[in-house]
């Protein structure tokens, strides 16, 4: 079975992917959370791959658990249409607690055998330069302000993810001791640490609510 808007696994914001193309790099974060007990796999999908860069682009979301997916315009400001056409696709299905990523099946998000599939479009809005410029615009100050309240807040979401990804790892290291295993931990300790000096500075540079 297949879902179209009504959400029962994920709850997907916004609905828009907004790209602000006086910004560079220019991107959206999208929030995905798990509204279920279960374990729920999801998977995103752009109608133009090549336009854009999408971290994570799949992953598991333990129950009740939210990710932040950044979405990263990767093609010049100068090559863009002036309409967008292009759209998103978020999957998501339940899957079993045990499940893991890199061990999930090619049909983990096929529609068949009565599987629920929960699905979630997203369209795209490029937003020129001088929108803010615009009499009925929100003042310049006040958008900045809140941009960058949106991008500390998706930073503590990601080190809270982060650091749970670090404690399954932890559990993972013990039942498997080789070198690549170890490399890897090695990796998400330090970006976890960078991830956090990223936060603080985000916290000393925010200016006071006007």
């Amino acid at each position: 079975m297949v879902v179209l808007g009504r959400s029962l696994l994920v709850s997907v914001y916004p609905s828009e992917l907004k790209f602000y193309l006086d910004q560079k790099p220019s991107f959206c974060d999208i929030t995905v959370e798990n509204n279920t007990d279960n374990h729920v796999a999801f998977k995103v999908k752009t109608t133009s791959p090549k336009s854009y860069y999408v971290r994570p682009n799949a992953g598991i979301l333990h129950p009740w658990e939210s990710c932040i997916i950044r979405v990263t315009l990767q093609i010049p400001r100068e090559h863009l249409p002036d309409q967008c056409k292009d759209k998103f696709l978020l999957q998501s299905t339940a899957v079993p607690t045990d499940s893991e990523l890199e061990h999930l099946s090619l049909d983990t998000f096929n529609k068949d055998n009565g599987k629920t599939v929960e699905e979630r479009k997203l369209r795209v809005v490029f937003v020129s330069p001088g929108y803010f410029d615009k009499p009925n615009a929100s003042p310049s100050n006040k958008i900045d302000l809140q941009r960058l309240k949106s991008e500390r807040d998706a930073a503590v979401l990601q080190t809270q993810q982060l650091q749970k990804e670090l404690e399954m790892l932890k559990r993972r290291r013990q039942r498997r001791n080789n070198s690549g295993f170890s490399f890897k931990f090695a990796l998400l300790v330090g970006f976890i640490g960078v991830m956090t000096g990223f936060l603080l500075n985000l916290s000393i540079s925010s200016p006071p609510p006007q």
